[in-house]
């Protein structure tokens, strides 16, 4: 880095210190915001994804180089509106508070209350990845907001144009005491990681979660991170393949697979891999007759990423492993404007090879085998817990089993990632793949403190009068019924 960036790193930094100093000052000045305020902030939220709508899918073309307008619609655009409209329609019921029983019962007969009542955490950061920027920072925004709580983001450096709106988006609708914007490389996402939120969001790489769980550690930030891993797939005897074929590989394709949900790996039954095979083909081939020139396929975000990715590929078939490139019309890739990879299988892997150790993000599928589904089972749980978890078939005692005896952050059943669509649903993973969960309901509660509150008792009636000094008959009872098995 040169003298003048380090110098504008430094200014950046300083600049966020003294935000978070402004937000949080704002909101102890100004208390839990309203149901309106909460409203208020939820609306120009949704506007202002409206309004750029065009500028933001323009900027995410630029950031990939090749990428369809129609993801961008639907995985950043519809997917960041659908949160935030959620959250206002169900935000008063979320607001009231939690009715709970008192212990004993008796106190609760006698005119004693308790409850939690939900209170904003103060300021939220969030630091948000490359492969759906603009979804996975209004995705979690959208439980701070409804929480009553400020928000201070991060984007990633990978998509800068992408970024760089997303700090003029919010600039023109957000004071920088409600939602400030900080844009910029890895000095700049350590230095965020070291402040002290009231919480913080991270989305992406468990290697990098790691350094940020340890930054937040030292001011005992409490953290949601949202990782990955590898998602398996558990294709059962039972299962329709040629629609299980065309869902798990249209998921592998979306956003040429560049998506923490995506299924990284296939276990298949030995007499079905031939089937698996031929069905995959078929369906990307209906989905993607041609990949290289195809607006509608997405490129891979950058040129590390793209060669890590065809380096899995070449380590496989270097150790033995038989590769299915699905390229339907025969194009040549070795000369090419955008960074396309064509959706790859490859079957039969084994652990020596790199694309079994580790989270592949591209449109790279191993296939596996087995003999029966307890092999399947035993395989998933012999590694990291993953985020997602996808069974296929129409074996209820078999589905019940795969349930029963995995665990994932989330499962989805005859489909793949469409658990993280559901807005009722708890989105997170568990271990390795993430800790907390936000989404609905449970974003508001993830992002809120929940404060119990005790009302005692207004008149000192005799059970209260018989547990203080001088102890007598009185505590020797409740001692002796506490005691009873």
């Amino acid at each position: 880095m040169g003298v003048e960036a380090k110098i504008v790193a430094a200014g950046e930094v300083q600049r966020m210190a003294e935000v978070l100093r402004r937000q949080k000052a704002a909101n102890i000045r100004d208390g839990a915001p309203s149901l309106e305020v909460r409203i208020g902030r939820l609306d120009r939220a949704i506007g202002i994804l409206i309004k750029h709508e065009n500028a933001i899918v323009g900027a995410l073309t630029r950031d990939f180089g090749a990428r369809a307008p129609a993801v961008s619609g639907i995985t950043d655009i519809g997917a960041s509106l659908g949160p935030l409209r959620h959250a206002k329609a169900h935000l008063k019921s979320w607001m009231k508070p939690e009715k709970r029983k008192t212990t004993p019962a008796i106190l609760g007969l006698l005119g004693a209350r308790a409850e939690v009542r939900f209170q904003p955490k103060g300021v939220i950061g969030i630091i948000s990845p490359w492969n759906f920027p603009v979804n996975l920072t209004f995705a979690p925004l959208a439980g701070v907001l409804a929480a009553g709580n400020r928000a201070m983001i991060k984007p990633s450096e990978f998509t800068p144009a992408t970024s760089a709106l997303m700090a003029k988006m919010f600039a023109e609708d957000f004071d920088e005491d409600e939602i400030a914007v900080f844009p910029g490389g890895p000095e700049i996402g350590q230095a965020f990681s070291d402040l002290a939120f009231d919480h913080l969001v991270f989305t992406g790489a468990t290697s990098i979660a790691r350094h940020v769980m340890k930054a937040a550690a030292a001011n005992l930030v409490p953290v949601t991170l949202e990782l990955g891993g590898k998602s398996p797939v558990i294709l059962g005897k039972s299962a329709d393949y040629a629609t299980s074929a065309a869902r798990i590989m249209a998921g592998k394709t979306l956003n040429a697979g560049q998506i923490c949900l995506a299924p990284d790996y296939v276990m298949a039954p030995e007499s079905e891999l031939g089937t698996f095979v031929r069905e995959a083909t078929a369906a990307v081939t209906a989905m993607f007759p041609t990949i290289k020139d195809n607006p509608d396929y997405t490129a891979v975000i950058a040129e590390r990423h793209f060669e890590r990715i065809k380096g899995y590929v070449d380590d496989a078939r270097a150790k033995g492993a038989e590769i299915v490139e699905i390229n339907p019309a025969g194009e040549d890739f070795s000369q090419q404007e955008h960074r396309k990879i064509p959706p790859t299988l490859i079957l039969n892997p084994t652990e020596e090879m790199k694309v079994m150790q580790e989270e592949i993000f591209g449109p790279v599928l191993p296939v596996m085998t087995y003999r029966n589904v307890d092999e399947a089972i035993a395989y998933v749980n012999a590694h990291d817990r993953p985020l997602g978890l996808y069974y296929f078939g129409d074996d209820a005692a078999e589905e019940a089993r795969v349930l029963a005896n995995t665990t994932s952050g989330g499962v989805t059943v005859n489909d793949v990632i469409f658990h993280v669509a559901m807005e009722d649903l708890p989105f997170g993973g568990v271990g390795p793949s993430g800790m907390g969960s936000y989404h609905g309901v449970d974003g508001f509660r993830e992002f809120s403190h929940r404060k119990s509150v005790y009302r005692q008792l207004k008149k000192d009636l005799g059970p209260m009068k018989a547990l203080r000094p001088p102890y007598g008959e009185g505590v020797r009872k409740f001692l002796a019924a506490q005691l009873k098995p």
